[in-house]
């Protein structure tokens, strides 16, 4: 038995909504619902009454849905007892931060704020978006750092997580220079010779903004997929290589574009609209602290699954919310 099937069912409990606790808990509906036949397996019974709606509990699962609670809330205390014993481990900030922005957005903006809230220690866990979120949900990092655009928000319960804005970020289309300082391959293309592009692998969060760009497009584009990652520094590296155009971020490329190595796919335009990019807003969340509550907001899951924070995470965090607007790092 897994300690998460013991979280998902809490939180069905809590909805009444095997939609919404998939949502909450950042996985498929289907695959929520196996989580849950799972855990009625391992307990001989059914737990779940499916036959009513909202969704109700057997007496049995009535019954494990208050043993639940005590056995998380004894998980969480006890993890912090643990945590205690190393005193070095409370200094630490433990970053979960999807791979793209592991690579281009962080380090940039972690320099940016030892110069202006000071020296800090920090663990950086770098994941799929899934997966940095699912860290944040079960309590295994200290600040869940991601992109955020209003197209694809992430399902984060607001009345679990507080958020605040670090900066943006703008994805465009850059190219290897040729001899003459002007992009190999510049959009849009032409239909009998499509520029060969650089993407993002299906699923990856990246690839959902440029599909966006892509649709909202004035003029037809005319590109053939040659190669595909889910990292940005992976599709960057084929770029200045002359292998295709890439979307990437301009964190990832500013010093490629100074130095010469990378340049717009883009052609001027008259407008002042830019074309072909697309601008995202970069977020921290963490969970709220239970003393900014009232009893009666929280839920018990809520109660249970949350933790106190780290002195030195409370420290920054106090610091973001008064000074992030002058840490995030602006577009080109």
């Amino acid at each position: 038995m897994e300690t998460k099937w013991l979280e998902d069912f809490v939180s069905l409990a809590e909805t009444r909504s095997f939609s919404r606790s998939a949502q909450l808990r950042h996985v498929t509906q289907p695959a929520f619902s196996r989580r849950i036949q799972s855990l009625e397996a391992w307990a001989g019974t059914d737990l779940v009454d499916r036959s009513s709606y909202p969704t109700r509990l057997t007496p049995a699962g009535e019954t494990l849905y208050d043993q639940s609670i005590e056995v998380l809330q004894a998980l969480q205390s006890t993890r912090a007892m643990l945590r205690g014993h190393a005193t070095s481990a409370q200094d630490v900030v433990e970053f979960a931060v999807p791979h793209t922005l592991a690579f281009t957005f962080f380090p940039a903006w972690v320099s940016a704020l030892r110069d202006t809230f000071g020296p800090f220690k920090s663990r950086l866990i770098a994941l799929n978006v899934h997966d940095a979120v699912t860290r944040l949900v079960e309590g295994s990092c200290d600040l869940l750092i991601a992109y955020h655009h209003a197209s694809q928000p992430y399902q984060v319960d607001a009345e679990r997580y507080e958020m605040v804005s670090l900066g943006e970020e703008v994805v465009a289309p850059y190219s290897k220079p040729d001899a003459d300082g002007k992009p190999l391959f510049c959009l849009p293309g032409a239909g009998a010779r499509p520029l060969p592009y650089l993407g993002y692998a299906p699923g990856a969060y990246l690839a959902q903004m440029v599909e966006l760009i892509l649709k909202q497009s004035e003029v037809p584009i005319h590109v053939d997929r040659v190669y595909e990652t889910d990292m940005a520094e992976g599709l960057k590296a084929m770029a200045l290589e002359g292998h295709g155009l890439a979307f990437l971020p301009h964190s990832a490329v500013k010093n490629d574009v100074a130095a010469g190595k990378l340049v717009s796919a883009v052609p001027p335009r008259r407008s002042a609209q830019p074309a072909f990019q697309i601008t995202m807003e970069v977020r921290a969340y963490r969970e709220r602290l239970l003393v900014r509550e009232s009893a009666r907001s929280l839920s018990p899951a809520q109660r249970a699954l949350s933790r106190t924070p780290k002195g030195a995470a409370q420290a920054l965090w106090d610091y973001l919310q008064s000074h992030a607007t002058l840490l995030g790092q602006s577009a080109p």
